[in-house]
């Protein structure tokens, strides 16, 4: 889902304004860039909300029923 937030200047720091279903609990978050963009990640207080927050991504094993993928082409190793 993508919505759009807005900027706003409090003192010499630029903040983001988020909406409701975009917000975080705690007072403090994980910043770094990525490309030309800036990725917020929520701060763990102790691994056992960490696990918790792995749980929302269900049961089911990753890559389950397998990968569709051309099978790699046969090469030469030593090529003379």
């Amino acid at each position: 889902m993508t919505r759009t937030a807005k900027l706003f200047r409090n003192g010499s720091s630029q903040a983001i304004r988020m909406p409701r279903d975009f917000r975080f609990g705690g007072d403090r978050v994980r910043v770094r860039r990525a490309g030309r963009g800036v990725l917020v990640e929520p701060i763990f207080a102790n691994v056992a909300d960490w696990f918790e927050e792995l749980d929302r991504f269900g049961a089911e094993p990753f890559m389950a029923g397998g990968r569709d993928q051309p099978r790699t082409p046969k090469r030469k190793i030593f090529p003379k």
